[in-house]
């Protein structure tokens, strides 16, 4: 049976760890052509390797978001076995945990050169591509909680993720008439490298995540492939009178007073 994506070109950044790792695997499943975008050459053929027996395919592509080439390039290797359906601007890095006063003009800089600066330059160079196919597509931003609520310690992220959904917004409306839907996932804490790292830097990581799961009212924290489940649900058809909208994927937290 033809899975929800059957021949669909997606590109995937930040496809090599965590969201972006399962959110390739799951598309792949679901029979998309996938081009994986990542730094690491070493995940990325893992990526592949584990790719392989799905009924889609996923091919590595070596890249930084910052750079507006990793976006043409990745979006020239989808074309080249088809056309662009889908674009995913799933990268992003969490930045240094502190206060506004203590944050560094460099360290606001990088947040915000991956945080929104790639996500704009994957959403441009996928909607120049869709339009001039005159086919339409499908974009999904990755958002965060922080897209809607605030960290005072996480002010640079927190920023750029309420940035993400505002740009989000704005193209849904603008591109709607050209048959291109944008969407946002807002996803909350993962098990994903970058917050077990957050954990494992603590002073008791047992402690410390103990409490961000104690505050979710799930009570754990989410899996990648149920967030995965999220964007590949925004690409689909099934979603296709869904666009300008922001997914919460976070176990009920923002949904609480207390």
């Amino acid at each position: 049976m033809a899975g929800r994506l059957e021949g669909m070109g997606i590109v995937v950044t930040g496809a090599t760890k965590g969201l972006g790792r399962e959110t390739a695997l799951l598309m792949a499943a679901e029979g998309a052509r996938v081009v994986a975008v990542g730094r690491d050459a070493a995940d990325g053929a893992s990526l592949e390797a584990e790719g392989a027996p799905l009924p889609g395919s996923i091919a590595f592509h070596a890249g930084d978001v910052r750079e507006e080439a990793t976006h043409t390039e990745s979006i020239a290797r989808c074309l080249a076995g088809g056309r662009l359906d889908a674009y995913v601007n799933n990268a992003g890095i969490l930045g240094p945990e502190g206060p506004l006063h203590d944050t560094s003009l460099e360290d606001w800089e990088e947040v915000n050169a991956v945080n929104m600066r790639g996500v704009f330059l994957g959403c441009r160079a996928a909607i120049r591509t869709m339009r001039e196919g005159g086919h339409g597509g499908a974009i999904v931003n990755v958002g965060s909680i922080l897209s809607q609520t605030g960290d005072p310690f996480l002010t640079s992220y927190t920023a750029t993720k309420h940035g993400v959904l505002g740009l989000t917004r704005a193209l849904a409306v603008d591109y709607a008439a050209a048959g291109i839907r944008v969407n946002c996932v807002l996803p909350g804490d993962m098990e994903t490298p970058m917050i077990l790292e957050y954990f494992a830097a603590s002073d008791d990581p047992v402690a410390t995540r103990a409490e961000m799961e104690g505050a979710y009212p799930i009570k754990r924290i989410a899996r990648p492939r149920e967030v995965a489940q999220a964007v590949v649900f925004l690409v689909s058809d099934d979603a296709s009178f869904v666009s300008g909208a922001e997914l919460l994927v976070d176990g009920a937290l923002t949904a609480k007073a207390y």
